[in-house]
């Protein structure tokens, strides 16, 4: 049974990263269809992490707090690992508070 799953999980994962190559043979001239699907790896990836991040700490206003503060110190172009660590610091310390 397990053969199965493996089978079936590898040809999922085949027929997805197939199907674009044989539906788009010639290059996208498109400028909307380009930009459009320039953004697309991060709206997936936005969709996939935003509602792990809302419910990381169990409660909403801690889980908040951190994006909120990671936004804004990216705003202001902090490297990454500052806004990282700055963002789960303020969720954890807010998470106390409650």
């Amino acid at each position: 049974m397990m053969f199965a799953y493996i089978a079936v999980m590898a040809g999922v994962t085949y027929l997805i990263r197939m199907i674009p190559f044989t539906v788009f043979r010639k290059k996208i001239k498109s400028a909307y269809i380009r930009r459009v699907l320039g953004y697309l790896p991060y709206a997936v990836l936005s969709a996939m992490t935003w509602p792990a991040i809302l419910e990381s700490t169990g409660n909403t206003i801690s889980a908040g707090i951190g994006p909120a503060v990671a936004v804004v110190l990216a705003f202001f172009e902090l490297p990454l690992i500052a806004v990282a660590m700055s963002a789960s610091v303020a969720a954890y310390i807010v998470l106390l508070i409650l």
